[in-house]
């Protein structure tokens, strides 16, 4: 059984004093079938990961670079994220990719930094709305996943975590059905399989598109849904530990 995994992206949100107070709210024992994690902002990398000691709840960055050291203001390596004891990594966000201009092949570079540098991935893929009402879903799911599996070897494949996130979903306050989510993720899936079954049973698939504590139930009892990437309820502790305590 694949254990659940919420992940928290507080994306350009917070502040030490707020953080503190989140922090000091959330399930720090952590729950027996889920595993929980929060990705601040980079500033906050540091002294989060001091708040963390000795918690369940992991850390995690919302970005990284492709290349490990050199002249590139502004990045932040896979190297620095494991030297402050991040777990997981975001990669390909559609943020990242509509406001940045992040390409498939961008996605997949970080994917594959990441994975040699002993973080975990979480590559996330997803359509506009225009795509989805023209039908174009797993043609551009299919796209964005198929640039990543290019780079990866099939132990490498085992590894990655997988977040969609319709992006017409996402801070819209829409949420795809139940049935939507499970379709796309069970494409997912397969197209996993294809490269490797036996990872493709193990790999986490998550949902993100304003995933909530009324809606993460229903979600999360979908077979191929095991978990959510949580945006802005991600921020409110409340909602965030109703949603970890959704998944199980």
């Amino acid at each position: 059984m694949r254990r659940k995994l919420v992940v928290g992206n507080w994306k350009m949100h917070g502040s030490k004093t707020a953080i503190a107070d989140l922090l000091s709210k959330l399930p720090h024992t952590g729950l027996s079938n889920t595993e929980v994690a929060v990705c601040p902002p980079f500033v906050y990398l540091q002294w989060v990961e001091r708040q963390l000691a000795g918690s369940a709840i992991a850390l995690g960055a919302q970005n990284v670079a492709s290349a490990l050291q050199g002249a590139y203001t502004g990045e932040v390596s896979a190297t620095m994220l494991r030297d402050l004891e991040c777990r997981f990594v975001i990669v390909g966000h559609s943020e990242r990719r509509a406001l940045f201009g992040e390409s498939n092949t961008d996605v997949a570079d970080k994917t594959k930094i990441a994975l040699e540098q002993d973080l975990i991935p979480i590559v996330c893929v997803g359509e506009s709305l225009a795509e989805r009402e023209a039908d174009a879903t797993l043609e551009v799911i299919g796209a964005q996943l198929d640039a990543v599996l290019a780079v990866l070897d099939r132990a490498q494949v085992s590894r990655i975590v997988v977040a969609y996130e319709p992006v017409w979903a996402i801070g819209t306050g829409r949420t795809a059905t139940p049935e939507q989510a499970q379709a796309v993720h069970a494409f997912i899936r397969d197209r996993l399989a294809s490269i490797d079954p036996a990872a493709a049973a193990k790999t986490r698939i998550l949902y993100g598109g304003s995933v909530k504590a009324d809606n993460a139930a229903t979600l999360f009892a979908q077979n191929d849904i095991d978990g959510g990437l949580v945006g802005g309820a991600s921020l409110n502790a409340e909602e965030f530990t109703a949603i970890c305590n959704a998944a199980g």
